[in-house]
């Protein structure tokens, strides 16, 4: 199943979707609504949403509350983004300027406050304190994370543990908690919605590791951005930490440098260095194996087209090259 399929199945829930959040955006601040509407409408896959209406469908969802819920999981990332491209001094996303460049660090990091409570707004909407409970702990923990990706930013002592626990925070924890809210609104018994949590931690977890090699092995057109971003800010991912761990002296001396003092002027030599000591391959096995257990996950939900698109959702997350 291709990712148009997937799509196609709750094609006109992403209808509702898209319509929702652009009647969410409005504003009588101009600005608030220009920059959210520029990174919102931007493009990209809408994962995270397309992931909360499968697994509300999955989960016998009688009501439209699934969209809404859908919306908010796209505006808490949309706001990630835009505070994080700040904090990164980022220039491009998804192949053109990001909001910071065009509308300056001030207006990015404030429409992204703006996008957070808005988000809130929409869960009192929805009814239900334990949406509420859910989203709440998630973001705190989404915005620690952001604070621990920052402390290790530019230290080569960065482990492996202390990696895997970034990326849980920052990117899985969303997939979680949206997968789980969509079990809540739908009124799914408890089994079915720790497999869906579940379902949506691995995800996430397969998700970012992906994206962490990509970063190495993909074709920037496709990306959107220059390869080696994570280098130049001084990020120490799986693939450098393996390396760092498996190469030769030289190697582990030259990527340490590099993510110490930041910059990508040896992105060359040192993507030779993780392909010799197979730190993409090592990253893409860890990622396939975060996959499988997503989709091993989906054990308790009961057996459907919505569920298997869940599935296909995980292969697509380790397969895609963008």
């Amino acid at each position: 199943m291709q990712l148009n399929d997937i799509r196609a199945l709750v094609a006109g829930d992403l209808k509702q979707v898209d319509a929702e959040i652009r009647r969410q955006l409005s504003s009588d601040v101009a600005m608030v609504s220009q920059v959210a509407e520029y990174i919102v409408g931007g493009g990209g896959k809408r994962l995270r949403p397309l992931m909360v209406l499968l697994a509300a469908r999955a989960a016998g969802i009688a009501d439209e509350r699934h969209v809404r819920a859908a919306a908010i999981i796209e505006f808490i990332h949309t706001a990630t983004l835009l505070h994080d491209d700040v904090v990164d001094e980022s220039h491009q996303r998804r192949g053109r300027n990001t909001a910071n460049e065009v509308f300056g660090n001030a207006a990015s990091v404030l429409v992204g406050d703006f996008l957070y409570s808005r988000s809130f707004q929409m869960m009192v909407d929805i009814g239900a304190m334990r949406v509420m409970d859910v989203m709440a702990n998630a973001t705190n923990t989404i915005a620690a994370g952001e604070v621990l990706q920052l402390m290790n930013a530019g230290d080569p002592e960065t482990t492996e543990e202390r990696y895997l626990e970034v990326i849980y925070r920052k990117t899985a924890r969303l997939f979680e908690s949206g997968a789980q809210v969509a079990a809540i609104v739908a009124g799914a018994p408890p089994p079915v919605e720790n497999s869906l949590a579940g379902y949506g931690r691995h995800l996430g977890n397969a998700f970012q590791l992906v994206d962490d090699a990509l970063d190495y092995r993909g074709d920037a057109a496709e990306l959107g951005k220059n390869l080696g971003d994570d280098l130049a800010e001084g990020k120490p991912t799986l693939p450098l930490i393996h390396a760092m761990r498996h190469g030769t002296p030289a190697q582990s001396s030259m990527i340490r440098r590099a993510i110490a003092e930041g910059g990508s002027h040896e992105f060359g030599p040192i993507r030779a260095a993780i392909e010799s000591t197979g730190g993409l391959d090592y990253t893409a096995r860890l990622a396939r194996s975060e996959a499988d257990l997503a989709i091993r996950a989906l054990a308790d939900v009961p057996g459907s087209a919505f569920r298997e698109a869940l599935a296909a959702l995980a292969e697509f997350a380790v397969t895609r090259s963008s």
